[in-house]
């Protein structure tokens, strides 16, 4: 038996007037999601225990089996695993983003307008965070470049002190989001004065791209420690993403991280290759298990686009769900099948809430015979609620106890 993980972050949504009261979940052409549906396990998982910050820090530990209040010290010291970035002890870790503010006013008084600067490449990433690194970098920050807008500072015998991810105040003055530590504050208004004028910002703009012209610190943590996902669950397993988060997550839990060539995040990311990758691992490479992450859903929720969310999600049932499906189907490889969000990302928000998600649960060998589609609404109607959302990986693994 193969065991697969497919989700869809930020994917759940609430209904939109726009839509006929439907969500994108809804109003997407999903026929693989829907034929799988009618042949499954539907529910509603909360996957942020009360309390905790609805981040796709938090929520994927909790998919993947991991308890967030036993193992989350914070989401940058994820992505130091994945970068491959050694922390002390005594390190604080700190996401670092390229994003884009307004151009009037002093700095307190400027606007976030973009929290990935336009989906900045990695190679345009690669420029500025050089720039910025040789203007503040001394023997207390370090700063390291890791993939897109997503980048990471080390701070040494640094304190987690409270940040606001800026993905969270898009559109607004960010005087009172700013730290209160003195030192980081200064250095994020420094980095304007580094990027805004730089001349791969002024080729960006002439581009018609927005600008990355300031970093912006969130996400604080310290060195973490997770368990190995092969002695917990008995299965061996990989991750592919082409985000930093998760691939240090898999890192951290001991699974392979298989990168895929063109795999960027983006709503044009490689979405068959990922599923013929987690393909080849089950069946070429004979691993058990397989966690799919796809983050486009999510960029379109912070982005409010509707629009461009429908069109990730139908690239996901088309592209990644299907294909899974299909190869393991033809190889005759009996399998459990995992799809769902990691949080709700709202359109109307345009950031994360902790509200439960709707999951779909199949099991090759034993398909259920039951009306329905996969969204929110026909989840919710099954009265099925995993309230231990890291506890759902259980019903995966086929009723096997996993520590938590």
């Amino acid at each position: 038996m193969k065991y697969i993980v497919i989700l869809g972050d930020g994917m759940a949504d609430e209904p939109l007037e726009t839509l006929g009261g439907k969500t994108p979940l809804e109003a997407a052409v999903t026929p693989m999601m829907d034929r799988l549906a009618g042949k499954s396990e539907l529910g509603m998982a909360h996957t942020i225990p009360e309390g905790m910050s609805p981040g796709s820090d938090t929520a994927n530990l909790a998919v993947l089996g991991y308890n967030p209040k036993l193992y989350y010290t914070g989401r940058s010291p994820l992505e130091a695993l994945s970068i491959g970035v050694p922390m002390k002890e005594s390190d604080v870790a700190l996401r670092c983003n390229l994003v884009t503010l307004s151009e009037e006013g002093a700095y307190e008084e400027k606007k976030i307008l973009d929290h990935s600067s336009s989906e900045i490449s990695t190679e345009d990433a690669v420029i500025l965070i050089d720039a910025v690194k040789k203007e503040l970098e001394n023997d207390v920050y370090h700063f390291y470049t890791g993939t897109s807008y997503r980048h990471l500072t080390l701070w040494d015998k640094g304190s987690v002190v409270p940040l606001t991810p800026p993905h969270d105040i898009l559109g607004n003055v960010i005087a009172e989001y700013l730290p209160e530590n003195r030192k980081l504050r200064e250095m994020m208004k420094k980095s304007y004065d580094i990027l805004n004028q730089h001349p791969l910002n002024i080729e960006r703009e002439k581009k018609g791209l927005n600008k990355a012209n300031s970093i912006w610190f969130w996400g604080a943590g310290t060195k973490p420690i997770l368990d190995s996902f092969e002695e917990k669950t008995g299965r061996k397993g990989v991750m592919i993403s082409a985000v930093d988060l998760l691939k240090g997550i898999g890192a951290g839990a001991g699974m392979k991280n298989i990168l895929v060539e063109g795999a960027n995040g983006t709503l044009h990311t490689n979405y068959k290759g990922k599923a013929k990758a987690a393909v080849d691992a089950l069946l070429k490479d004979n691993y058990d298990f397989a966690y799919i992450h796809v983050e486009a859903p999510d960029e379109m929720s912070h982005q409010g686009s509707i629009e461009r969310k429908i069109q990730a999600i139908e690239y996901l049932d088309r592209e990644v769900v299907k294909t899974v499906v299909e190869e393991l189907k033809r190889a005759q490889e009996p399998f459990r099948l995992l799809l769902l969000p990691d949080h709700p990302t709202p359109i109307r928000l345009r950031t994360h809430t902790a509200q439960p998600v709707p999951y779909l649960l199949y099991d090759s060998t034993m398909e259920r015979k039951a009306a329905g589609t996969y969204n929110e609404k026909e989840a919710a109607m099954t009265g099925i609620v995993e309230k231990d959302g890291y506890l759902l990986i259980n019903k995966l693994l086929g009723g096997s106890h996993v520590n938590s």
